[in-house]
């Protein structure tokens, strides 16, 4: 690759001094393939390759490279963008190459020694025309203190989901669909809108569990009440939903009276571990929770819809998985736990189906929706960056920002597969299950 000086107003003696940053870019960008022009926090400019650049990236602080350095990890430079050291102009997604770029390299001591002298030698730099900004106010203190130790008991995993899901129900909806459904949509062409897919996929949900009037639901991370509502409105069931989130809580039962459906959905704050119940329920559904229960906790958490579900009825799982067995500790996983879904932990869907069967479960139905969820970040990013001063009325800086790096980057983990997506329909292994025999009737 090439590095220039792209700016026209760096005088020799100044890209003289500026020797050491250039050397530093060199060897940290060698071998990428991307195009890209870096601005310093003097707003001299670098040209990195040769062709249109196709995001800026902007280093304005740079101390960033003394922490950076020693580890090489896009931990750090997440940590410097949450924080306004490091900033994105122009491709976002184009700009997240970087993770694999830095995963891939490899620096010898002697390189990093060479490299922070000369990181060192910047920071001092005369040329260093602008303050570094100040480190913004909230350090997500709370998810950085879960990570890898989270233990998964009543108040730790309370504590994370308050963490994710607390922010602000106003933060939300600004991005969210009209039914304000923070879970994959469901996309018949890709040209759909994000209200008509989460409807799909609400609608799809609830015929898949082949919901008819006078049933018993159970929907354990109910969010703000979307599926619930829906059920009960569009199928005529009797609902009811758990979450730990007291927001979400609130925000579902002012929409159940809304709507006048107190007589048919309930809402509940209740881990589900608590349930009581045995066969209460005709169908379970669980949408984008069990993510958060903790490997060491499924086979507890599959128990629980066991005992909870009668005997004939359906089960329906609809989680995140990724592509390699455990939650092993990876820059990805790191990401996760630290700043955005502290104890959160993903499997393949093997191992999920798997300890399904154990659990005593028959498995009936499977279904991938990785490139639905791809779509559904997009949309996702596009509307959070649409309503980014709205945004900022709700939540600081720092806050929007991981919202944003964190969804742009989980869109090209699932466009490259390395993340999926199932929904995976059971029933109590030995009852009889009154199922068509083709799936005819889900598109009817």
């Amino acid at each position: 690759m090439t590095v220039t000086y792209a700016s026209h107003s760096l005088q020799p003696a100044a890209a003289a001094a500026f020797d050491p940053m250039l050397r530093i870019v060199k060897r940290l960008f060698k071998g990428f393939r991307g195009n890209a022009v870096l601005k310093l926090w003097n707003e001299h400019v670098l040209q990195l390759n040769s062709a249109p650049a196709e995001f800026t990236l902007v280093l304005r602080d740079p101390s960033v490279l003394r922490r950076f350095i020693p580890h090489i990890t896009p931990i750090a430079l997440a940590d410097a963008y949450f924080c306004g050291q490091l900033d994105v102009e122009g491709d976002l997604y184009s700009a997240l190459a970087l993770k694999e770029h830095f995963e891939g390299m490899v620096l010898s001591w002697r390189e990093k020694i060479s490299i922070l002298r000369d990181a060192w030698h910047v920071s001092s730099s005369k040329y260093l025309a602008h303050a570094a900004p100040r480190r913004l106010a909230h350090t997500l203190a709370g998810a950085m203190a879960g990570g890898f130790a989270h233990k998964h008991t009543r108040h730790t995993d309370r504590a994370a989901i308050s963490f994710h899901y607390d922010v602000s129900n106003a933060f939300y909806k600004l991005w969210l669909d009209k039914e304000q459904v923070y879970s994959c949509a469901y996309f018949e062409r890709p040209d759909e809108s994000l209200d008509q897919a989460q409807e799909q996929k609400l609608e799809h949900i609830c015929r898949k569990l082949r919901l008819r009037p006078g049933d018993r639901l159970l929907d354990i991370g109910c969010g703000w009440g979307a599926l619930v509502c829906w059920a009960a409105r569009r199928h005529g069931v009797h609902a009811h939903g758990i979450t730990l989130s007291q927001r979400q809580l609130d925000h579902a039962r002012a929409r159940i009276v809304e709507q006048g459906l107190q007589d048919r959905v309930t809402v509940e704050l209740r881990d589900y571990r608590d349930l009581t119940d045995v066969a209460a329920y005709d169908k379970v559904s669980s949408v984008g929770m069990f993510e958060h229960v903790g490997l060491a906790n499924i086979p507890t958490y599959l128990a629980v819809v066991h005992r909870v579900l009668r005997p004939g009825g359906l089960f329906l799982n609809h989680g995140i998985t990724h592509d390699e067995e455990g939650w092993n500790k990876t820059v990805a996983t790191e990401f996760i736990n630290r700043f955005v879904f502290p104890g959160g932990e993903l499997d393949c869907v093997s191992n999920i189906q798997l300890g399904m069967e154990r659990a005593g479960f028959e498995i009936q139905d499977v279904e991938a929706l990785r490139r639905h969820y791809a779509l559904t970040l997009r949309h996702w990013v596009r509307r959070l960056e649409s309503q980014r001063e709205a945004a900022l009325q709700e939540v600081d800086e720092q806050t929007y920002r991981v919202w944003r790096l964190y969804m742009a980057a989980c869109a090209r983990e699932f466009e490259a597969g390395g993340t999926g997506i199932y929904q995976i329909l059971a029933s109590r292994r030995g009852a009889p299950v009154r199922l068509p025999l083709t799936r005819t009737d889900l598109y009817t």
